[in-house]
């Protein structure tokens, strides 16, 4: 887990729950876009990417998303998203995530998402701030 860790400079933990299971006794696969959710939004918190989103109106929106299934997490379980960036241009970036179960030691899940920023106000994209470009290319 130590190279987990090492391999991803935020990562989110979140704890499976009962209620996530489906009737195959595994967490039902519309789970795992929620658990992306949650570590996108930490991310997100992490670099400040939402601190003007009420002032500006401009924040991300998501254009594709995507998960690969290697392995199925089941209750008890603890897992770990790691988050790393890529194909960052003038109004979007990628996001990869990497679940890792804390029960089996081992990656279960790849995963991304294409980010889009946007400005609400206006119902266009936005170009992404120097700041924001700064701090996503941290980390690549």
């Amino acid at each position: 887990m130590e190279d987990f860790l090492a391999k991803h400079s935020i990562s989110t933990k979140i704890q499976v729950a009962w209620g996530e299971m489906d009737a195959l006794q595994h967490v039902n696969n519309s789970v795992y876009f929620k658990y992306f959710e949650t570590a996108r939004l930490d991310f997100f918190h992490q670099i400040n990417l939402l601190a003007d989103l009420k002032t500006t109106g401009v924040g991300p929106v998501l254009s594709e998303t995507n998960a690969r299934f290697k392995r199925p997490i089941t209750f008890p379980d603890s897992i770990i998203v790691g988050i790393k960036i890529s194909d960052i241009t003038q109004d979007r970036f990628v996001m990869h995530y990497t679940m890792f179960s804390q029960s089996q030691q081992s990656v279960t899940t790849h995963g991304w998402a294409k980010v889009v920023m946007f400005n609400f106000k206006t119902g266009q994209k936005a170009k992404l701030t120097p700041e924001l470009l700064a701090a996503l290319s941290q980390h690549q």
